[in-house]
């Protein structure tokens, strides 16, 4: 069973009967929606409905944040990653989504749905009709006014015995619990006060870090106008209270903590402390200041900070950009955002072919919605700068299975790139990536093309190399191997390879001393290490495979590494040295697991499954072919490979089920796959010798 929902920071407080409807609401197919104001507490109370519940039955339960989502487009893609579906297909991205659900019994959750409530009204009816099993629970503001949609409308605690205990509870949390009775009637006078709203009792417990519980509640009782221009707009808050709580936790802060509390609306999700002093230093705002002013931002329960990463509540947010505005700053910080993912996806693409590419993996998958409304920020000022943000962050993003934002970013940046643009050279490279990657061979090729005649006209040899790279790519899955080497060994041996209509370069000799490995080196080689495979010439694919495995080894680098592992692991299998070529496989799954690709640890199950029947070990082997449907299921795929391993594929589920008997293969099948995708990774790879 697949379960993706966040960890609760906070417990909930009360709404036993709310919890308890939910709960139930949840068992049968169909729309719930938990409504409220903002602050009320409707996403605490879906995250403890569902972590409190009995889902026993259901094959995935997952959780997708889309409160950082500030484009419609890319609400198919939330719902993907919540679900951990890769897509590699040309579909779109809300037909794979059908397609994935389909007959399986899901519970999804769409937390913060308010600002997509036309997109999201549009894509759950379609889920909703495609999928018979699937119970989705929106939370928002406003019902997506569907039929058949059951909405629950939760309103505030009740201010004298749920609103108190939530009080106490989070001054405890501060380090301040009431201490008498007489201090449990104020906290009831400011929880009357507050109305019971739950972020409202929040941000005012915050303040007993600094102020005493009777001071707190005389903030509660002045109600400034002045401060309820918070929840201004199409939205409204339906409780001042907690714009009085906002406004007043904004009055009592220092002014370098409202200064950053604006500058920190900019993101979308969360960040960390180093991500906020690139995009927020400036002004009264220096490196110390601002160290000052953040935690004191936390310390006031403005930010929350939660795993080293920070991130602000949605109303807090809200405010935090209308002082944005007020201070005439929001073009200046987005444009600092955006320089500041510029700046980073440089640092990433220059850590690709070092020791800290797995650092930088995980690095750009944290900053998925920064990078999304960075770019947009860029494309809609017509800044050709998005062209290098979306080549830099492009193979993270493609190995982390975000394809279709991948391909519709690049789409986006080549409409308003000036066609002179030295940039077009790797974003071309990049849309063609990803639609071989989707198995649309053709437009890849196309834009492989492409992006080779842009690079050899400008003398860009590594553009170059890797537009090779592309093209050896599709042929190697095409099933031309001798093509593929033929365009790897002109791009190896000369300076800048020529288009194939172009006349060849001059030679420089296969034996030539190599230099230092770059990215386009290292994918030409890999290119030319598979098609020998593919053409047969097995020992000397082994031998270099083997050569270019130390360099990455010496770099420390993965990426390479693990499909080096994938072509020795297969020439180990082609040549029978079975236990070889696991350890091999088990090498590429390993590295596989440390940069997130699905789509190799996909490819590298086979392969083991493959070397452990050949071993005449069926038991591992149907559990490594179980693994191996999960995930290729979660790219959207059946199958993919070079033409000589899907073969084996076949052959080896055939041999299994013959050596268990179908009934002992389907139900091991069945029971391998009840399991959640990485616990039955780590299941196959600790797996000891059955026989």
């Amino acid at each position: 069973m697949l379960i993706n929902l966040p960890s609760e920071t906070t417990p909930c407080v009360g709404r036993a009967a709310e919890l308890a409807e939910v709960r139930e609401l949840l068992r049968e197919p169909g729309l719930v929606t938990v409504t409220g104001g903002a602050g009320i507490g409707k996403s605490r109370l879906a995250l403890r409905g569902v972590r409190g519940g009995d889902w026993a039955g259901f094959d995935a339960v997952c959780w997708a944040d889309l409160w950082p989502v500030q484009n419609d487009a890319l609400l198919p893609a939330s719902i993907a990653e919540a679900l951990h579906l890769s897509d590699h297909t040309a579909r779109t991205l809300v037909e794979a989504l059908c397609d994935w659900i389909g007959n399986r019994r899901v519970l999804l959750v769409l937390d913060s749905c308010e600002h997509l409530v036309t997109a999201a009204r549009s894509l759950v009816a379609d889920l909703l009709t495609v999928c018979p099993k699937l119970t989705v629970l929106i939370t928002s503001r406003e019902a997506l006014g569907m039929t058949n949609e059951t909405v629950l409308d939760i309103g505030p605690l009740d201010a004298a015995t749920e609103g108190v205990a939530l009080f106490e509870a989070r001054a405890t949390a501060a380090g301040r619990p009431l201490r008498d009775t007489t201090e449990r009637l104020l906290a009831a006078r400011l929880s009357t006060h507050l109305e019971g709203v739950p972020l409202a009792l929040e941000l005012a417990a915050g303040l007993l870090r600094h102020r005493t519980l009777q001071e707190a509640c005389e903030l509660t009782e002045e109600r400034p106008e002045a401060l309820d221009r918070q929840e201004q707009g199409p939205n409204p808050s339906r409780h001042g209270a907690l714009r009085t709580a906002v406004g007043w936790s904004h009055e009592l802060c220092r002014p370098a903590e409202r200064l950053l509390w604006a500058r920190l609306a900019v993101f979308p999700g969360s960040f960390d402390a180093d991500l906020a002093a690139l995009v927020c230093l400036g002004g009264p705002l220096t490196a110390d200041t601002l160290r000052e002013a953040l935690t004191g931002l936390v310390r006031k329960s403005v930010v929350v900070l939660h795993d080293g990463r920070y991130r602000m509540l949605d109303s807090v947010r809200a405010y935090g950009r209308m002082w944005l505005r007020e201070l005439g700053e929001e073009a200046a910080v987005a444009a600092r955002h955006a320089a500041a993912m510029l700046v980073t996806s440089r640092q990433a693409k220059d850590g690709w072919l070092t020791a800290e590419q797995q650092h930088w993996y995980a690095r750009m998958r944290d900053l998925y919605h920064d990078v999304c409304l960075a770019t947009r920020h860029l494309i809609d000022a017509e800044d050709a700068s998005a062209l290098e943000l979306i080549g830099n962050t492009a193979f993270f993003w493609v190995c982390s299975g975000h394809l279709h934002e991948v391909a519709y970013y690049a789409g986006l940046a080549l409409e308003v790139a000036p066609r002179d643009d030295p940039r077009r050279v790797r974003v071309l490279w990049t849309l063609g990536l990803a639609r071989i990657l989707q198995s649309d061979h053709a437009a890849g090729r196309m834009h492989a093309d492409a992006s080779l005649r842009e690079a050899f006209a400008a003398g860009d040899t590594e553009g170059v190399r890797q537009a090779v790279y592309l093209e050896g790519l599709a042929a190697l899955l095409d099933g031309e191997p001798i093509t593929a080497l033929s365009r790897a060994d002109e791009a190896l041996r000369a300076a800048v390879p020529a288009p194939r209509d172009a006349a060849p370069a001059a030679a420089s000799g296969a034996d030539a001393p190599r230099p230092t490995p770059t990215f386009g080196l290292m994918l030409c080689r890999l290119v030319r290490i598979f098609a020998l495979t593919g053409a047969g010439r097995l020992d000397q694919a082994r031998r270099e495979a083997e050569a270019q495995r130390e360099i990455c080894v010496e770099l420390r680098e993965y990426w390479t590494r693990s499909y080096l592992d994938y072509q020795l692991a297969l020439i180990a299998l082609i040549e029978e040295r079975h236990r070889a070529a696991a350890d091999h496989a088990r090498d590429m799954l390993d590295a596989k697991q440390r940069i997130g690709d699905q789509f190799g640890i996909a490819m590298g199950l086979d392969l083991l499954a493959t070397s452990w029947c050949a071993q005449e070990d069926p038991g591992r082997a149907v559990v490594a072919i179980a693994a191996s449907d999960r995930f290729w299921s979660a790219v959207g795929l059946l199958r993919r490979g070079t033409p000589e391993v899907l073969p084996m594929c076949a052959l080896t589920r055939a041999r299994t089920r013959a050596l268990l008997g179908s009934a002992e293969y389907e139900d091991q099948v069945r029971r391998a796959q009840s399991m959640a995708p990485d616990s039955l990774l780590h299941t196959v790879l600790g797996q000891q010798r059955t026989r």
